[in-house]
């Protein structure tokens, strides 16, 4: 790692920045209401949103050449004829999927502190957001939390040849910066692509967010540092500062 202050900072954006496991939450509660109150839907309401939270969980990281729309009204059309049988249901699916689309990116809202953070940040250093996942979900999340102003540049992952973890999208990101993997830092929650992703780079550190404090699995990859929050970041940016300077 050679003698240099970090330049610039990277920023996974879902369950990082803003609190997409929450909103989404939300979007699933209001589908409930929806199933229970107009369709008089018991405990398969639960269920439907059960099924189709694990059908989302699962469709991470392929680039999908249908579009994606298409694909998530179909999680809840099988959902729902998985749960209730007879025949396939489209209009009610497409009113559930948007009802949970909308109600989730309602509440992506990047809070006070973290705008206040980021700003500061940017004084001292350059910022990026770099997020995977399919162009147009990204994209209105990003256009939700409005969150432009406060980095240098946004990278979408679904918009690149490849996602994170693999190193060509972190260089890419440091192109647009014009710095070095030696200057940046990867600030994620997710082991698999942000620090992974970080690593496979070659950047000066990687820092991962555990909001819950959950221990890694052994065969994971190690972040140099461990947080519980993104909001720990300035003091920690200090360390790794401080530490340059000593050791030169």
């Amino acid at each position: 790692m050679g003698l240099t202050r970090v330049r610039a900072i990277f920023f996974d954006l879902d369950n990082t920045l803003i609190d997409t496991a929450g909103a989404s939450k939300r979007g699933m509660l209001e589908v409930i209401k929806l199933l229970k109150s107009k369709y008089h839907y018991k405990e398969e309401a639960e269920i439907i949103c059960d099924k189709v939270q694990v059908k989302l969980s699962k469709e991470c990281f392929h680039p999908y050449s249908t579009c994606i729309t298409d694909l998530r009204t179909s999680h809840w059309e099988e959902a729902i004829q998985e749960t209730k049988g007879g025949a396939n249901n489209r209009k009610l699916a497409e009113e559930c999927y948007f009802l949970w689309k909308s109600t989730r990116l309602q509440h992506m809202t990047l809070a006070e502190d973290i705008k206040a953070m980021l700003t500061e940040l940017r004084k001292e250093v350059r910022l990026l957001l770099l997020t995977n996942g399919d162009r147009q979900t990204q994209r209105e999340k990003i256009e939700a939390c409005a969150c432009q102003s406060y980095f240098d540049a946004i990278v979408v992952g679904g918009e690149q040849k490849e996602e994170k973890p693999a190193p060509s999208i972190f260089y890419h990101c440091c192109d647009l910066l014009g710095v070095q993997p030696g200057d940046c830092v990867m600030v994620g929650d997710t082991l698999e692509t942000d620090i992974q992703g970080g690593l496979n780079a070659g950047l000066k550190a990687t820092i991962w967010i555990n909001k819950n404090g959950i221990a890694p699995l052994t065969s994971s990859p190690i972040p140099h540092y461990i947080v519980s929050s993104v909001l720990e970041l300035p003091a920690l940016l200090q360390n790794i500062d401080d530490k340059v300077n000593m050791s030169a």
